[in-house]
């Protein structure tokens, strides 16, 4: 669909107007750069196991070896190292040259947005570019990830873990999260379907405090009421005419 022109001078006005912006991006912001939403991955590797399952915490300690053998379906992690960020990235990255003091609140794993140039973002679900072990939390790199199909600590021997945060365990900077877009003048919230607790719950902390919210997604959520406008559609394509018309 996009956004019509009188949404486009809306958003651009809240952007121009905020000193401070957080944004909060979920999967539909890196599909552009080629990167699958996970969900569509369900069932492709498994007609047993369900997601939340086999990217549990709790599979994970039962079945290194076998949650690794799925982790790296679900998520293409030989791909990782190619993809690039997109128009979407490069947007907030510039915003943030611009001298706005943009803060990315993501759920996405996959490491764009700091590739892009934004310097405070907040991995809220972990990133697949590393691996640690659970036994003396030895930090490991990809590139020493991708050469076993099971990896095990360099230090100890034990089955690393990414570092991701997996169903099951707590969100470890969601109080922070929360906080970022209480302090800001615009929450902005991108490509994300607002399904995964306790993200989601973010825009409604911020509408209740009278923050401005702003949502582009391809398609409606349970939330829409809340935002202040929504935008149904690309991301890549809204943050090109708002670039182009700066």
């Amino acid at each position: 669909m996009g956004a019509t022109e009188q949404q486009l001078q809306y958003l651009r006005q809240l952007v121009d107007g905020a000193n401070r912006i957080a944004v909060l991006t979920g999967a539909g912001m890196s599909t552009e750069s080629g990167i699958p939403d996970f969900r569509s991955a369900n069932g492709l590797w498994s007609k047993d196991m369900s997601l939340a399952e086999a990217i549990s915490i709790d599979y994970f300690r039962r079945d290194p070896a076998g949650f690794w053998r799925v982790f790296r379906d679900i998520f293409r992690i030989k791909l990782v190292g190619g993809y690039q960020p997109n128009a979407g990235h490069r947007y907030l990255a510039a915003l943030e040259a611009d001298g706005k003091e943009v803060t990315i609140l993501t759920q996405n794993i996959d490491g764009l947005h700091g590739r892009a140039g934004n310097r405070r973002v907040l991995e809220l679900h972990g990133t697949l570019l590393t691996a640690s072990c659970p036994d003396c939390r030895a930090p490991h790199g990809l590139d020493y990830v991708q050469q076993h199909e099971l990896p095990l600590c360099r230090r100890c021997g034990a089955a690393l873990k990414p570092d991701v945060v997996l169903y099951g365990e707590a969100v470890p900077l969601i109080d922070v999260a929360f906080q970022a877009a209480l302090n800001a003048d615009l929450l902005l919230v991108m490509g994300s379907s607002l399904e995964v607790s306790p993200v989601n719950l973010i825009p409604v902390e911020a509408a209740q405090a009278g923050i401005p919210c702003a949502l582009i997604n391809y398609t409606p959520t349970r939330f829409d009421a809340l935002f202040d406008l929504c935008v149904q559609g690309g991301i890549g394509e809204t943050c090109g005419r708002l670039s182009a018309a700066s």
